[in-house]
């Protein structure tokens, strides 16, 4: 049994050698897979001297840009050749076939004369002679040998002709056969396997111009779009066109010959699109309790341009197709609360005391528009009924009657500092304390002008005991005549009919002021400068009230 054991083991351990052999085998080409992932390489020739005809003058400078620009869009190898003769240019081609057997892309550029013999389309060198067509196939470079040299490359296979010229070697050249046609321009050609385009300067048969400039115009057109990064290839070829028509009135139309998949395909690959954040469970929890909190639609779109996909993601349409159904509807949406923070009661004082003045200065604004003749001032002789009825107040209430003529002193300051009439009149209604009833009658007339002398009238009239005895000084009206020279001041002043109505305006605010914040001193100016007369009981009333 020893030895069937071992035997087994054996086995065992070389099949899991096999495999780890294998694994590594499999990793090893997927990682030169993608080390040779993307490959781009360039072959760019451009030919001017030429030795029997008169030279091109753009075509150096066309090819010397187009390998400058392959270089900086990355390509992983450019090769550039300049003048080259027929044994030189094949040579060129056979080593850049080796380049390109394991491109992605190969791009072959060619800038100068081209010729077509017989639907034969053909590069000419520099050294060529062509005294004869026959002499094209010795002394040309067939357009198909280009092809052959790029066949292997994998994605795409580009070939770029910038050779339509008007071609001085036709008009010398002998004609053996009478059946071979020799023209300007390049024929139709049909690349013999998928993936490969043929991009010629002008359509088939037809002549492309060198242009005024430093670039012919075709060339200016490929420096200007086939390399935009991400972008399609035929898409930029058909840029190129659209330029070149416009630059030459229509005259020259560059043609792309050829057929590509249906993926995007172009020379230089869009940038890298950035990460996407990866955003927990937990962060999606606690963003979407947020925008719940908050429970609007724009809390919720904030949300989901954070957090696009996942469970709260749905949770989150649901709510903003609630909250715009509820919309539609005409519901106002229900309040939510933003924050556990209470609201300021700082603010909403301000608040309330700031719709106070508003509303009290409209009343003042409305009174001025209306001219209000001054109150009768009740006899000297005829004692308050307010102060003339003693109160009887329980015994043991001298506690209370302290704390409510406190609170009552606290609520009389804040009525002075802001002075809002149906407060005074609620407050004189309510007052407890009544040595300071007096004070609260006259801030009351200083606010609310003669408009309540008919009730007092009234309640005058009606009869009451009054004890025997001098009445207190403290109860005493002090409104009951106005002083000597407060008299003569009000008999030589103007009528109110002769002040402007700007006068009034202007002594109506300082009397606001004065009221939100009284001082003496503002109080008595303001009554020796007064020119608006129906202003002046409700100004003497404020003096009194301040004087107490």
């Amino acid at each position: 049994m020893i030895v069937p054991v071992a035997m087994f083991r054996t086995a065992t351990a070389a099949r899991r050698l096999a495999l780890a052999a294998f694994a590594v085998l499999i990793f090893s080409t997927g990682a030169a897979d993608t080390a040779r992932a993307g490959k781009r390489v360039a072959l760019v020739i451009g030919n001017t001297m030429y030795r029997s005809v008169p030279s091109l003058p753009n075509t150096g400078n066309d090819a010397k840009a187009m390998a400058a620009l392959f270089t900086s869009a990355g390509f992983d190898v450019v090769q550039s050749r300049y003048d080259l003769g027929v044994l030189d240019f094949k040579r060129t081609l056979r080593e850049f076939m080796g380049m390109a057997r394991d491109a992605d892309i190969a791009v072959v550029y060619y800038a100068g004369h081209g010729v077509e013999v017989k639907g034969t389309n053909y590069l000419i060198p520099v050294d060529a002679k062509l005294a004869r067509d026959y002499d094209v196939e010795d002394e040309a470079i067939p357009l198909d040998r280009i092809l052959s040299s790029i066949e292997q490359a994998r994605t795409l296979r580009l070939v770029i002709l910038d050779a339509c010229r008007d071609n001085p070697f036709l008009g010398k050249m002998q004609r053996t056969v009478s059946m071979r046609a020799v023209v300007n321009g390049l024929a139709t050609v049909e690349p013999p396997t998928g993936s490969t385009l043929v991009a010629y300067a002008a359509k088939a048969g037809s002549v492309a111009a060198d242009g005024a400039g430093r670039h012919s115009p075709f060339t200016t057109a490929l420096l200007n779009h086939i390399t935009e990064p991400g972008l399609d290839v035929r898409i930029a070829f058909g840029r190129v066109r659209d330029e070149v028509l416009r630059v030459t009135a229509n005259a020259q139309e560059p043609f792309v010959y050829g057929s590509l998949g249906g993926t995007t395909v172009s020379l230089v690959p869009a940038p890298a699109a950035p990460p996407v954040p990866v955003v927990s469970i937990r962060d999606q929890q606690r963003d979407y309790e947020l925008a719940e909190r908050v429970g609007t639609v724009a809390g919720f779109e904030t949300f989901l341009a954070r957090n696009a996909t996942g469970f709260y993601a749905e949770l989150a349409r649901a709510q903003i197709a609630k909250l715009t159904e509820r919309a539609g509807q005409g519901r106002a949406e229900p309040p939510r609360v933003v924050s556990a923070k209470p609201a300021d009661p700082v603010d909403a004082a301000a608040e309330a005391l700031r719709q106070r003045r508003e509303a009290q200065r409209a009343r003042e604004q409305a009174a001025l528009q209306t001219p209000v003749a001054p109150a009768p001032v009740p006899p000297a002789a005829t004692p308050s009924p307010v102060a003339s009825v003693p109160r009887a107040e329980p015994a043991g209430a001298a506690t209370n009657a302290e704390q409510s003529c406190r609170r009552d002193r606290d609520r009389l300051a804040r009525l002075r500092s802001d002075p809002v009439a149906e407060e005074v009149l609620r407050f004189e209604r309510e007052l407890a304390c009544e040595p300071l009833r007096a004070q609260v009658a006259r801030l009351r007339e200083s606010v609310v002008g003669p408009v309540a002398a008919p009730a007092l009238a009234a309640q005058a009239a009606r009869p009451v005991s009054v004890p025997t005895g001098p009445v207190p000084t403290a109860a005493a009206p002090s409104v009951a005549t106005p002083p000597p020279a407060l008299a003569a001041k009000s008999a030589a002043a103007p009528s109110s009919a002769a002040v402007s109505a700007d006068a009034c305006r202007r002594d109506q605010e300082t009397l606001a002021r004065l009221r939100a914040d009284p001082t003496r001193e503002g109080i008595a100016r303001l009554e020796r400068e007064l020119r608006c007369e129906t202003l002046r009981p409700q100004v003497v009333r404020l003096r009194e009230s301040v004087a107490d």
